[in-house]
Formats: C-alpha cells, structure tokens, sequence
C-alpha cells in the first residue's frame, strides 16, 4: 500500500511539473542581456505569458506601458472596434529611425511608384516588416505571443538588436480581432481549473457557438482583406497602403493534432497573378523559420495542405502588393493544456512557436533586405509592362437606376491604392447602357494592374484547383452590376477622379405636394428608407403593376407610394424625411399628381 502511495504520489508530481508555468525566459533567446528599465509583461498584466489567456484590455494596457518606457517605440490608435476596442499598431524601430520616421515611411512608398522608385538607393533603406496576430480570436497563442515579442523588442540589447532595429521598421499589431480575442479569453479562463485539465472533451476546451473565431458581427475577418467591410479591416488595411510593408506575418492556430505549418503552402496551388518569384523569396524566408525551429526541437511541416489563391486572406493579400505574406499555423491547445496525438499540448508551448517564427522572421527580414526592396520595387515596374501587353485596357461598370451599388464597389477598390473615375459621358458598350451619374471606370495601366486583375477577372482555370475555401471573387458580379472590359484606350472616358466623401444623393422632384409622394424600388437603401418611415409611423403603399404618372412618367410594380391625406403625421413632418432620405440614401422621390396610382396600389 505505501508502494502504492508513494508511486500515486510521484505520479501526481510528475503531472504537476508538466504543466507548471514557465517564466519569460521560456521563451526569449538565450544569453542576452536585457534592460531592465523595460517593463516585463507580468509586471503590468500581473501573470507570466501563457499562465492565462490575455484578455484584450491588458493586452492594451501592455503595449502603452512599453511604448512609454522604451525610445524604440512609438504607439497609435488605428481604430475602434464594434465594441469600441481600440485597435493599435506600434511602430518598432531604432531611436534614429524614428527621428526621421515619416521621411522613411515616404521613401519606402516610392517603391511603388515606378516613376520614382528608380532613383532610390536601396542598400540605404531600412526594410519594412508587417508583424499581425490572431485575426481568429480563439487562436489565440498569437496574441499572446505578441507580449513575449514586444518585450523582447523594447529591452533586448546588444549588437545584434540594435543593427537589426536600425534595418528594420516594424509594424506590430497585436491583435487583428479584439472582440473575438477578449470573448475567448473570457470563457477559457473562467473555465480553467486550480489542476488543469487537458481532458479535450473538458468544458474548457469546447467554447459554444459562434466562438472567439469572429468579430462582434461573427464576420471572419481573415476574408476581408480584400472587401474591407469591417471597421477592423479598413483601419488595418490603411495602416497597410500607408506603409506598404515587403512582408507581412498572419500567425493562426489549426487543430490540436497538428504540429507548426509555415508558408509557403502547395506550390501548385497559388494565384496565377502571383509571380514566381514569390514563391522563391517564400521559400528562402522559410529555412529561417526550419533553422529557429529545429533549435528548440518543434515538429513542422511546410508546402502542404494550405493554398494562395483568395487574396482576401492576409497571408496571401501581400502577394499582390509585391509583398510576401506568411501564414503561420500553430496546432492549438484550445486553452490552457489539451491531450493530442504528440503528447500533452501546452499554451505555453504553443506560444513560444509563435515567438519563435516571429524573430525567424525579422532575422529574415534583415538578411534579405536588399532582396526584398528589389523585388517590391521590381513587382511594380513590372506590374505597368503587363498592363501594356493586356489586350483589356479598363473595366466600365454601373448599377443602372441604383446611384449606391456602384458606389459602394467604387468605395472597395479605391481603398485598396486603385485609381478609379467617373464615367464621364453615357455609353453603350456591348449593347448595355452605361449612364455617367451611376457609371465608374477603372484603368489598368496603373501601378495595382494584379490587384485590378484579381478583382475583375471571370478566372475558371487553374494549375492545382483544389482551394481551402474560397474559390471565387469577382466583385462586379458580388454586387450584381453591368460590367464591361474595354479594349481601347480609356482616356475619353475618363470623367473626375472617385471621391468616397461624394455621395451620391437623390431629390425631391417636382415640389412640394399636398396629395402624395412616390419613389421607385430600385435603390440599395430603399429597405432602410422603408424602415425610417415606418418607424415614424407613415402609412405607404406598395404598387402591384405598373402605373403612370401625370405628364407620362412610368412607375413599375414594388414603387412605393405615400399619400398624405390618410397620414396621422403632419405633411410637414414627412416631408421633412423625405429630404433626409433623398440626401442620406440617394433616392428620388417624385411629387404625385392626383392621377398617381390611384387604381394600382395597396398597403
């Protein structure tokens, strides 16, 4: 019996040990001296990295508190989230690069301009690297790692550091998703035990339904890079044309049975407008990564099971901007322990894989400097010599009646570093009427030629066509709009340059009316005007076949109609919404003589 005992006990021990919590230097380079005015992540968020999932607001708290300490830091506030989290993004550097950080952020933009950037001494420039974590909330060894990787910035020293600050500027994102990373932190550790547990059918490990993985919206925010419809994705993809980084890092987690994945992923299985030369860089960025990993004893695996098609996600986005984006995949531990096919899967081991690529990276990005500027610079003089063989010179589209369709479509591609115009007088192209006010052109002789490729092009045909998810994007066709390609010079056509701050507004046609107003059903914010007047309590009616208005003009079935004689609110109130609805949501509303669908209507 106390054979039994004493073997339980050493038993109970052991498993202890296994899952004690390691300090930072688990994590950090060996024999490295670090200063010690640099605050350590747990002496402001009070636990050791990995000892609790970071919650988002000490995350926060984190970043503002190295960025007060450290000279090699500067801090703004991109955004906010849904729910008013403030999206951040350090500026990493050397003290003298930051003494002359925004002549280096304009420098480094004018390796996209082909006219200028031919003039640039690249052996001068600091290289721009990208550093973005946990874009899926509940993969969250990303985030977490970005205390341990921010820490070490600010406080390692030595030769080494201070050469790479001095040829390096880092853009550090610590959290691509607040949301979805605060509401997973929440349940793991509200869930998570005195002994822990690394059961993986334990509570912990099993978050409900829709999980930290989205935003507030449940929106996967790792497909909008492209679209950019969530306030997290335009303030990241400004910060992104701002700078426009040479590589860009996109650290996720996969299931727990897996082991560390980095790109490049199936060769076959990239975008066709993505160069070859990619792929190579890639894969060299990639030996830096099998070097950091082998030193610390991680399974990996590259060149398999992800592809680069969908340049909506964030490691494949880059490849279309003459950078080089790295999706990171790290098996996940769900929490804080979790039982797999490689033995007991901790967070904190999960978390210093993280760490670990993320400095593979920089020395990457360091080591190949040169190569890199080279290639951006080349990417984009490149990008004008294929738009000239194209036999497509621009794309034409409309959204015919509807002013905000096209409009909205027109808002995308602007914000990606695409010129965009008006067309500047009606056309017919291939039998479809294009009309100036609700028409757009696009040029492709322009520096983002792939990009516009990319968001325009019907592509059926690919090299390897088995896709991760997402197989098809063309934008034109998402929004349900006329499109044409133009096979001739754009030029004539080419009205004032699109201006997102002009929106498209309607008016009220005819005066004021004592009868009845009426507006066609045709525009993209006829559902919310509907509701802005229904909620005022304004009685309408709905036309079910076609009438006419007097002096002629036609109105087809869905038109809505608002007689004012059987309305509890004033005709002064109504009109009063009808003018903020034509302003705020483009959409003529037309003065109804006494004739106006009288026979033709009902509520």
């Amino acid at each position: 019996m106390k054979r039994l005992t004493l073997a339980f006990f050493t038993l109970l021990v052991s498993a202890i040990s296994a899952l004690a919590q390691p300090d930072l230097s688990y994590y950090l380079p060996d024999k490295i001296n670090y200063n010690p005015a640099i605050p350590t992540p747990k002496s402001v968020i009070g636990h050791e990295v990995g000892e609790w999932h970071i919650s988002h607001d000490r995350l926060v708290n984190y970043m503002y508190a190295l960025a007060q300490a450290s000279d090699r830091i500067s801090i703004q506030e991109t955004g906010r989230s849904h729910e008013s989290r403030p999206l951040l993004l350090l500026t990493i550097t050397s003290p003298k690069n930051h003494a002359r950080i925004e002549e280096i952020r304009q420098q480094h933009v004018q390796l996209t301009e082909p006219s200028r950037s031919g003039s640039l001494d690249i052996k001068s420039m600091p290289n721009v690297l990208y550093m973005g974590f946990s874009i899926h909330g509940n993969e969250a060894s990303g985030s977490n790692a970005a205390l341990a990787i921010a820490y070490y910035l600010a406080a390692a020293q030595g030769p080494e550091i201070e050469k790479t600050l001095d040829e390096v500027v880092i853009l550090f994102d610590p959290s691509f998703n607040p949301d979805g990373l605060h509401r997973f932190s929440s349940w793991v550790n509200s869930r998570k035990s005195m002994l822990i547990s690394a059961d993986p059918a334990d509570m912990e490990h099993n978050e409900p339904w829709p999980g930290g993985r989205t935003n507030h919206y449940w929106f996967d925010l790792n497909r909008d890079w492209l679209v950019a419809q969530q306030p997290e994705s335009r303030a990241r993809i400004t910060q992104f044309h701002r700078w426009k980084p040479t590589v860009l890092t996109d650290h996720h987690e996969m299931g727990t049975n897996a082991t560390f994945f980095f790109q490049p992923g199936v060769p076959s299985r990239m975008h066709p407008l993505t160069p070859e030369k990619n792929l190579t860089l890639t894969r060299k960025i990639g030996e830096y990564h099998a070097k950091a990993l082998d030193q610390i004893g991680s399974l990996y695996y590259t060149q398999e099971g992800y592809d680069d098609f969908y340049y909506g996600k964030g490691s494949t986005f880059p490849d279309v901007q003459g950078a080089i984006g790295i999706l990171f995949e790290q098996a996940s531990s769900r929490g804080h322990a979790q039982e797999s096919v490689n033995g007991m899967l901790r967070f904190p081991f999960t978390v210093r894989n993280q760490f670990t690529t993320a400095l593979s990276t920089l020395e990457a990005s360091r080591a190949m400097r040169e190569e890199l500027l080279t290639y951006q610079r080349d990417f984009f003089k490149n990008n004008l010599t294929e738009a000239g063989k194209d036999p497509v010179k621009a794309y034409v589209f409309s959204s015919g009646q509807d002013r905000y369709r096209a409009f909205h479509l027109a808002e995308i591609i602007a914000r990606q570093d695409v010129e965009i115009y008006k067309l500047s007088t009606a056309q017919t192209i291939n039998g479809k009427h294009y009309d100036a006010a609700t028409s757009y052109v696009v040029p492709l002789n322009q520096k983002q030629y792939r990009l516009i490729k990319a968001m325009f092009e019907k592509r059926t045909a690919f090299q390897d066509s088995i896709f991760y998810d997402i197989s098809t994007w063309t934008l034109p066709l998402a929004f349900a709009l006329d499109y044409d390609e133009l096979k001739t010079s754009p030029a004539s056509l080419l009205g004032e340059r699109f201006n997102p701050q002009q929106r498209p507004e309607g008016a009220i046609i005819g005066g004021r009316s004592n009868y009845a107003y009426v507006f066609e059903p045709h525009g993209y914010y006829v559902p919310r005007a509907l509701q802005r007047l229904l909620s005022e309590g304004v009685l309408l009616k709905v036309a079910n076949s076609d009438f006419h208005q007097a002096g002629g003009k036609k109105f087809g079935p869905g038109s809505i109609l608002i007689p004012l004689g059987i309305q509890d609110q004033s005709i002064d109130k109504i009109e009063f919404l009808l003018r903020e609805i034509a302003r705020e949501d483009g959409i003529d509303i037309v003065l109804c003589l006494f004739s106006c669908g009288s026979r033709s209507a009902k509520k």
